[in-house]
């Protein structure tokens, strides 16, 4: 199972996510459930640091895990992208309820 976390402040606002596990719906190489949520997380990490130009706090991408941590400051510059990312693994979530599980961890 993937387990995303949001790192959300007190008051709600997202600062990042952190992405553990295997969805562990198809053999390697035709997961679309692991296809789906990777390519969704390495669009928002990419746009954050290569496009809108924002040093995150952490960034790690590893085999099963990825973790993306941006400063308080920066909030409302990835607002947008971190909410899009919400909506669309909460959706994988009701499609996939076996294979992918979305949580928050206050910070």
């Amino acid at each position: 199972m993937v387990c995303a976390d949001f790192l959300i402040l007190p008051d709600g606002r997202l600062l990042g996510f952190r992405l553990r596990g295997h969805a562990g719906w198809g053999d390697e190489g035709t997961d679309i459930v692991c296809a789906a949520v990777s390519s969704a997380a390495y669009l928002v990490a990419n746009t954050v640091t290569e496009v809108l130009g924002a040093a995150p706090l952490s960034l790690r991408a590893e085999e099963g895990e990825m973790l993306l941590r941006m400063e308080e400051k920066d909030e409302p510059l990835c607002r947008s992208l971190f909410a899009g990312l919400k909506l669309h693994l909460k959706g994988l979530e009701e499609q996939y309820p076996a294979h992918i599980r979305v949580s928050y961890l206050e910070i």
